[in-house]
């Protein structure tokens, strides 16, 4: 959709715990999308719609009751083929940068954040000597907009907000191509939401300023490339319930709805003209204070116990006995009748 190799490839993810009595939850159902070098793609959708869990699959941070199928590729690296040693040496933190969806659980409760942030700084960059820690942790902090005179408090000296801030801090360290956010705005003031997306969207567009530069520089400064290469190809999948951040920093939109995407398009049409094409995502949209205001009626189905078909059939006045056939991801949406689009739209996605 960009034109820019992936940075994530992922086809066909599906993860299913199996629970005590043989019963199976289908937590996320063969989900498909690419994450583009320079690009921010925002999940959005329901609490409980499977966002997180797919998130978590990527890292290697499921339970042991979860089994997952298809494949996410890093670059050559299969993040769901990946043993515990790949995932914790090679790509946690440095490959993938996750920004938590419960900082206070990710940070040590018994360590002060300016350790935290020191420690991930020695052993990320490389950075040696007691100054030069502080200092780049300082650095890394002011990035997430955490205030220094509380770097030397614990996690449990933290509001909400403040933990987020450093969560994120301790992410951006290793400027990894992926970028991994799951909720990175929870518990932030609209301006701090703002300051906090556009550093999260500074780092995948520095890596694509950096690639544009090169190809105007000398093209046989060989240590020019070298120093660039690994910073063209930064990406952002961003997690969030809020559509105003997603709306701000996203290139493209990702719908998910019962563990399943069912739409996919660019941010532009999905807020603008033409609009959603699938009702869900529709509802969504209508349901924000400064549109409609009006909710979607009914609830989403069990992950447990999902129907045959259109997992939204049951709450959509667009629904007809098409709807008992699951439909595909046609074009932009997942959906037997989905609302019109302008066809130049459409082409665009």
């Amino acid at each position: 959709m960009t034109g820019r190799t992936p940075v994530l490839s992922v086809r066909g993810l599906s993860v299913r715990f199996l629970m005590p009595g043989g019963r199976g939850v289908a937590a996320v159902t063969d989900a498909h999308f690419d994450v583009a070098g320079g690009e921010c793609l925002a999940l959005i959708g329901e609490s409980g719609c499977g966002k997180s869990v797919l998130a978590s699959a990527l890292l290697g941070l499921l339970p042991g009751n979860a089994q997952t199928a298809g494949a996410a590729l890093l670059g050559d690296l299969d993040l769901l083929a990946a043993d515990e040693r790949t995932l914790a040496r090679t790509v946690r933190g440095r490959l993938v940068g996750l920004v938590p969806q419960s900082p206070a659980a990710h940070l040590t409760p018994v360590r002060t954040i300016r350790s935290q942030l020191e420690e991930t700084v020695a052993e990320l960059t490389g950075v040696r000597g007691r100054t030069a820690l502080r200092a780049a942790a300082e650095k890394a902090a002011a990035r997430a907009a955490f205030p220094a005179d509380h770097l030397d408090r614990h996690p449990h000296e933290l509001s909400g907000g403040l933990a987020q801030r450093a969560a994120t801090a301790l992410a951006l360290v290793g400027d990894a191509p992926l970028l991994l956010a799951d909720e990175p705005t929870t518990g932030l003031d609209r301006d701090l939401v703002d300051r906090t997306v556009d550093e999260l969207r500074r780092h995948v567009d520095t890596a694509h300023d950096v690639d544009k530069a090169d190809s105007a520089a000398d093209a046989d400064s060989a240590e020019n490339a070298d120093n660039t290469a690994g910073r063209r190809d930064r990406a952002l999948l961003m997690i969030t319930h809020d559509l105003a951040a997603a709306e701000r920093v996203a290139d493209r939109i990702a719908v998910m709805y019962a563990g399943g995407i069912v739409e996919l398009t660019r941010a532009a049409d999905f807020f603008g003209a033409p609009g959603p094409r699938h009702p869900y995502s529709r509802g969504l949209l209508d349901a924000l204070p400064d549109r409609a205001f009006t909710p979607i009626p009914g609830l989403p189905p069990e992950l447990g116990a999902l129907p045959g078909g259109c997992a939204f059939a049951a709450r959509c006045d667009r629904a007809s006995d098409a709807c008992a056939v699951q439909p595909p991801l046609t074009g932009t949406a997942a959906c037997h009748h989905p609302h019109a689009a302008l066809t130049e739209a459409a082409d665009r996605a």
